[in-house]
C-alpha cells in the first residue's frame, strides 16, 4: 500500500478539476501520528469564491471541506506530491505557481515543476516543499483561447512530520524572537539610553520596537523640517550668453573675445554667474534616508495593524507619524537635488550643523534598529531544520547560564556586529561567540557553527582548534574552562543538531545512524593545537552528541542505547523537543556535571579512553593514601552497608564534595557524628559516575542527576588496617567544619 498512488484532494471546478495526489502518504502521515498524533495534524484550508467544491480523500471516504475551516492535513516536509489540472474549457496556456508564506528565493530546500499539454488541455505539477514548513497555497493561472486571463487559489499549510506545528514549531520560533529581542534591546541600550524596558515585558517585539524608537522617529522627522525650512546651499556657477552691452563685468578673457568680435553686435559672450543650489551631498543625504525611512516604518506599521490590536492613541501617533514621514520624502524642496551616491568622505556639515547632526545621529541608530527588526520577521522565512539548529543553541546556552548560577555574567558583543541577526545565519565561529564569566573569570564559551580548516582561524573556527584533513564544521561547540589541571586549560564539547529521526528502537526515537557517524568524525578529526605549530597536536575533543526532536517514556528513553553511550564513550545522542521538559532532564543533567566537575575528575572517568589502554596521568597528581570524610546518617547508613556503596554530590554548593587531588586514590571511608563513628575499608578501583535514578533503584532517596559513588569492602579483615585506622583522631576544627572531605591519611593517623 506504501507504493499506491492516492489522490488526496480533488477540487471541482467548473472551468477545471485540480487533483493532488501522493504515492507515500500513508508512510509519512504514520510516522507524524506516531510523533504527534492524528489530533494535531489539521490545517487550514482557504480557496478563492466560486462555484468550486473541494474534496479530501480519507480512508476510502471523500470529506467536503469548508472554506476557512480547518481539516485534516494533506501536506507535510520533504513529502513529493504530483499535481493534475484537467481543463473543461479551451485553454491556451496555464501554469500552478507556490508563492505561499515561504518565498522560494529565501530558501532552497522547496522543489516545484509543472509543464502544460495544450493539445490535451492538462496542467501537471509536482512540489515538494523539503522542510520548509508553514503557511503556503498554490495558483492556478490560465489564459482561455479567447484570450481572457483566470486564476483561482487555495491556501493550506505545510506540517511537520516529527514536530507539532501548531505548538512546537510556533515554541521554537518564539524563543529565537525572544532571545534576538534581547540581543537587540542589549545593542540598543549600549547605543541610545532614553528608554524603559518596563512596559515591553509580554509585548510582541513591533511593539517593544515602538515603544523605544517612537520617540526618535520623532526626532528625525523634526530634525528634517529644520533643514528643509533652512537648508544649507553651495555656490554653483552657472554659464550663460549674453550680448556685449549685459554683461556686468569682463574678465580679460572676455576682453580679447570683445575686441576681437566688436563688429559683430549680436554676438553672444559666455559668462559664469555663481549662485546657491540645494544639490550639495548632504541634502541628498536627507531624501535618501526620508526615503528608506518611510518605506520601512509604512511596513512596520501595516504589520502591527494587521497582526496586533494597538490602542486609539498608539494608533493616531502611528499614523500621523506615518504620513508625516511620507509627505516630507516627497516634499517639492528635492526637486532640485540629484540622487545620493554614497558619502565618498567625512561630511563637516552631518557632523556638527543644526539640523543635519540631529538627522544623521537618528538614522544611524534607526538604520541599524530597522536592520534588527525586520531580521526578526526573516527568521520565518528559513526551513524548520534550520530554525531547529538555531534553536537548540539558545536552549543550551540557557541550560549553562541555569547550572553557573547567580552571578554569572553573559557577554554577547560579538553577536552583535552581525547586522541583521538570524535574516539568514548566524556569522560562524568565535564572532558569534557567547562568553559566560563570573567574577572577571572566563567559565564558559559556547560558539555557533564554527568551521575548523587546517590552520588555527579564530574568525570562523575556535580558538585552538583545527582540523588537519577536511574542514570540519560543528553546529554548536562548548567550551568550559578549567583550571585544576593547568591554567587555561579548555574542554571542548561538540553538539549537532539535527532535525531528522531514524528508526524507533524500544518505544523512543532515535537519530539516523550517520548522523552519530558525523560526530565520531568531529570527535576524531578535530585537534588542539598552539599557535600553527604541528607538533603540539593533541586530542581535544571530550565528547560529541547529537540533539534531535526525540518523543518517548522518560523511563524507556533513559536506557536508550545512544543515551548510555554518553557515559560510556562519550559519543551519544540527547532528545531535545519543544515543551518536553521530562527528556529535556538528561541534557540539562549531563551539562549540569560537566560544568560542576573539575578536569581532573572529568578526565578520569572511564568513558575518556586513552589510546591503546592507558591512563591520564598528571605532573602535580599528590602520592600517598587518602581517607574519605563523611556525616554518618543513622537512617542511611543500613542501606549503605546493604549495597556497599557510598555516594556523594558533587560541585561547590554545601554538602558537597568539593574535588582536590588525591580523590581517586582514597582508601577508606569514615563516617562521622557527635555520637559514633564508622570505618569502612574502600575497593581499589576507584570511584566513578553513578545517576540518581540507578541510587533510587537501590534505595536511597537521591534528587540529583549524577554523584560520584565509593564502593566498600565487604569485611575488615586486615587486622594492621583497622589497628591504624583506630589511631584516627577526630579533630572537628580542621576537618569536620566542611563534611565531606579528602585528605591525606597520614594526616589524621597519629603514632
Amino acid at each position: 500500500i506504501l507504493g499506491l498512488i492516492m489522490e488526496l484532494v480533488i477540487a471541482q471546478h467548473h472551468d477545471f478539476t485540480l487533483t493532488i495526489e501522493s504515492d507515500n502518504f500513508v508512510k509519512v502521515w504514520g510516522k507524524a501520528c506516531l510523533n504527534i498524533g492524528s489530533d494535531d495534524l489539521v490545517s487550514m484550508w482557504q480557496w478563492t469564491k466560486s462555484d468550486a467544491v473541494v474534496v479530501l480523500s480519507r480512508d476510502g471516504e471523500d470529506i467536503n471541506l469548508e472554506n476557512g475551516r480547518r481539516a485534516p492535513a494533506v501536506f507535510f516536509d520533504n513529502t513529493d506530491y504530483p499535481i493534475w489540472v484537467e481543463f473543461k474549457v479551451p485553454v491556451r496556456t496555464a501554469s500552478i505557481s507556490f508563492p505561499g508564506g515561504m518565498r522560494k528565493e529565501d530558501n532552497s530546500n522547496a522543489k516545484e515543476t509543472q509543464s502544460f499539454r495544450e493539445r490535451t488541455s492538462t496542467l501537471i505539477g509536482f512540489v515538494n516543499y523539503g522542510n520548509d514548513i508553514g503557511s503556503s497555497y498554490l495558483q492556478i493561472k490560465y489564459t482561455l483561447t479567447s484570450g481572457e486571463k483566470r486564476e483561482w487559489q487555495i491556501g493550506f499549510e505545510v506540517l511537520s512530520s516529527k514536530l507539532n506545528y501548531h505548538e512546537h514549531w510556533r515554541t521554537i520560533v518564539d524563543d529565537i524572537e525572544k532571545e534576538y529581542r534581547m540581543l537587540s534591546l542589549d545593542f540598543m541600550r549600549r547605543t541610545f539610553h532614553s528608554f524603559k524596558l518596563d512596559s515591553s515585558e509580554g509585548d510582541s517585539p513591533d511593539i517593544i520596537w515602538w515603544s523605544i524608537f517612537g520617540g526618535l522617529q520623532k526626532k528625525f522627522i523634526k530634525a528634517a523640517r529644520t533643514i528643509i525650512e533652512k537648508p544649507r546651499h553651495r555656490l554653483h556657477d552657472i554659464s550663460e550668453y549674453r550680448r556685449a552691452e549685459q554683461v556686468h563685468k569682463f574678465t580679460p578673457q572676455l576682453e580679447e573675445e570683445f575686441h576681437e568680435h566688436k563688429q559683430e553686435e549680436n554676438r553672444l559672450y559666455r559668462t559664469i554667474r555663481p549662485t546657491n543650489t540645494n544639490d550639495t551631498q548632504e541634502n541628498r543625504f536627507l531624501h535618501h534616508t526620508l526615503t528608506n525611512v518611510s518605506s520601512r516604518y509604512g511596513k512596520l506599521f501595516n504589520r502591527i495593524v494587521q497582526t496586533l490590536s494597538p490602542s486609539k492613541q498608539m494608533m493616531e501617533e502611528m499614523d500621523e507619524t506615518n504620513r508625516e514621514l511620507r509627505r516630507l520624502s516627497r516634499h517639492p524642496f528635492f526637486r532640485t537635488v540629484g540622487r545620493f551616491k554614497g558619502l565618498n568622505q567625512e561630511s563637516q556639515v552631518l557632523q556638527n550643523a543644526a539640523g543635519y547632526s540631529q538627522v544623521y545621529h537618528c538614522w544611524i541608530i534607526l538604520n541599524k534598529s530597522y536592520s534588527l527588526e525586520e531580521g526578526l520577521h526573516k527568521l520565518q522565512t528559513k526551513d524548520i531544520a534550520t530554525l531547529y539548529e538555531i534553536w537548540c543553541y539558545i536552549q543550551i546556552k540557557k541550560i549553562v547560564e541555569q547550572y553557573l548560577g547567580e552571578g554569572a555574567v553573559i557577554d554577547n558583543r560579538n553577536r552583535l556586529e552581525m547586522g541583521p541577526m538570524f535574516a539568514y545565519n548566524l556569522t560562524r565561529g568565535q564572532n558569534s561567540s557567547i562568553i559566560f564569566s563570573k567574577d572577571n573569570v572566563q567559565l564558559a564559551e559556547l560558539i555557533y557553527n564554527p568551521q575548523e580548516g587546517a590552520r588555527n582561524n579564530d574568525d570562523t573556527g575556535v580558538s585552538g582548534l583545527v582540523s588537519r584533513t577536511v574542514p570540519q564544521r560543528p553546529d554548536i561547540v562548548l567550551q568550559l574552562s578549567k583550571d585544576d589541571i593547568e591554567t587555561g586549560m579548555k574542554l571542548n564539547y561538540i553538539f549537532d543538531a539535527k532535525y531528522r529521526l531514524g528508526q524507533p528502537k524500544d518505544g523512543v526515537d532515535t537519530p539516523p545512524p550517520d548522523t552519530i557517524e558525523q560526530v565520531h568524525r568531529y570527535r576524531d578529526a578535530i585537534y588542539g593545537i598552539i599557535g600553527d605549530r604541528l607538533d603540539t597536536l593533541r586530542k581535544e575533543i571530550v565528547g560529541a552528541y547529537i540533539l534531535y526532536p526525540g518523543s518517548g517514556n522518560a523511563t524507556q528513553m533513559s536506557r536508550a542505547r545512544l543515551l548510555e553511550s554518553v557515559n560510556e564513550v562519550n559519543i551519544g545522542a540527547f532528545p531535545l523537543r519543544p515543551n518536553d521538559k521530562e527528556n529535556r532532564k538528561f541534557l540539562e543533567d549531563f551539562i549540569s556535571y560537566i560544568i560542576k566537575s573539575n578536569a581532573r575528575q572529568i578526565l578520569s572517568q572511564s568513558n575518556i579512553i586513552p589510546q591503546r589502554g592507558l591512563k591520564y596521568e598528571y605532573s602535580d597528581k599528590v602520592s600517598g593514601n587518602y581517607i574519605l570524610i563523611g556525616h554518618l546518617d543513622p537512617n542511611t547508613l543500613p542501606l549503605i552497608e546493604k549495597n556497599l556503596l557510598y555516594y556523594i554530590r558533587i560541585g561547590n554548593s554545601d554538602g558537597s564534595l568539593r574535588l582536590a587531588p588525591g580523590y581517586e586514590s582514597v582508601k577508606c571511608l569514615l563516617l562521622y557524628n557527635k555520637d559514633e563513628r564508622k570505618i569502612y575499608r574502600l575497593k581499589g578501583n576507584g570511584p566513578y559516575v553513578i545517576s540518581g535514578q540507578d541510587l533510587q533503584s537501590k534505595g536511597f532517596d537521591a534528587k540529583e542527576a549524577f554523584y560520584i559513588a565509593y564502593e566498600l569492602e565487604s569485611s575488615l579483615n586486615n587486622r594492621k588496617f583497622e589497628e591504624d585506622l583506630e589511631k584516627v583522631n577526630i579533630r572537628d576544627e580542621e576537618y569536620y567544619s566542611a563534611l565531606p572531605c579528602i585528605v591525606p591519611l597520614e594526616k589524621v593517623i597519629t603514632e
